[in-house]
């Protein structure tokens, strides 16, 4: 399929308003819809909230006049639902307002859509033209392709490091080896996170808050501590924070006495199986997990081959031989080494963020 310069402009557009429910969406994926007629847009919208309605619903109700409708092209970042859930099928409305062509990014990987929404559209005699700019559309929502496909969120872990390679002091000492630019930006990331994962020493050591404290927050992420033994204290500051907080563990005894909120999970090795709350992560809806925490439990998610991408923060100091590594991570041969593609370096004020996945072909 051969698509026009207008094409892609209008499919950039789209893209580009599918940005704006980067940290509302959850858990259902970020996509955008403009409607366009005789060469101009006519009507644009994105999904704000989940049980709110749906892109395309909120671009036939931006057109000034209903009749303009009539034959027009519609460029939708995912292709449109065609299932009753919290709100109607938007393939339905499209077919209602009368489009004569449909342009879509992706298919969507939802088992209930799957090609279901574009098929309703190609029955009622309407072009259907797709995939266009198909890796920018899959971009917008890697947590939700990801859980639709495997039953698994998407894991970032986010680390902060010194030039040699450290994240704390022998100690436990940790704060701040970045500056304000970097801690700032690890803001972003928790915004858009469905789920903030930490360990209980993270929690004994630096009594985090883990919440989003950037202007007009709208949701804050479920916060999960992994928590073995239910060692974490009540008087915790992350449980006097706004949003929930969980307990994952696997001491069933002492979850069914603590007065907060647990999940009971499979052991493996002693330990809260990570695979098992990955899973469980999953079936709440959660697309995009963000792992905030030290070297032990970050180096058992990336043993466990569970995380997607690493977001490391990089500050101009050394911390010597004595602190902590990066990760706890037993590799003992250079064959046995976890290769990785760089996928972005860049300056975040005096700190450099290396962004990298796993090498899935190494």
């Amino acid at each position: 399929m051969t698509f026009s310069e207008p094409d892609r402009q209008f499919m950039q557009r789209a893209l580009r308003l599918a940005k704006h429910g980067l940290n509302t969406t959850t858990p259902n994926p970020r996509v955008a819809c403009v409607l366009v007629k005789e060469g101009e847009p006519i009507g644009e919208g994105w999904h704000h909230l989940a049980g709110g309605p749906h892109a395309e619903i909120v671009a036939i109700n931006n057109v000034s006049d209903s009749s303009l409708t009539s034959r027009a092209t519609a460029y939708v970042t995912l292709e449109p639902c065609s299932h009753q859930g919290k709100t109607g099928p938007c393939a339905d409305a499209l077919i209602a307002a009368g489009i004569s062509r449909l342009v879509y990014g992706m298919e969507d990987p939802n088992p209930a859509v799957a090609g279901k929404g574009l098929q309703k559209l190609l029955d009622a005699g309407i072009q259907v033209d797709g995939p266009l700019m198909e890796d920018a559309a899959r971009a917008l929502n890697p947590g939700f392709t990801k859980r639709m496909n495997s039953g698994l969120p998407y894991v970032r872990c986010k680390l902060a490091m010194s030039l040699d390679g450290r994240t704390a002091m022998a100690s436990g000492e940790s704060k701040w080896i970045t500056g304000p630019s970097a801690r700032k930006d690890v803001q972003r990331l928790r915004a858009r996170s469905c789920a903030i994962v930490t360990g209980v020493d993270s929690v004994l050591l630096d009594d985090p808050m883990l919440t989003v404290r950037l202007p007009d927050t709208e949701r804050q992420p479920l916060r999960v501590i992994v928590d073995s033994q239910l060692r974490v204290p009540l008087k915790a500051e992350i449980f006097s924070q706004p949003g929930r907080t969980i307990i994952a563990t696997c001491n069933a005894s002492a979850a069914s006495a603590s007065a907060l909120e647990c999940w009971v999970l499979p052991e493996k090795n002693g330990r809260v199986d990570l695979r098992a709350l990955a899973t469980t992560l999953a079936e709440q809806g959660c697309n995009e997990i963000l792992l905030e925490t030290g070297a032990t439990l970050a180096g058992a998610f990336v043993g466990e081959g569970l995380v997607d991408e690493l977001v490391v923060y990089m500050a101009a100091m050394l911390m010597g031989s004595q602190a902590r590594p990066l990760l706890e991570l037993p590799i003992n041969t250079m064959g046995a080494s976890l290769e990785l593609c760089i996928q972005d370096i860049r300056a975040v004020g005096p700190d450099w963020r290396i962004t990298a996945t796993p090498d899935t072909e190494s």
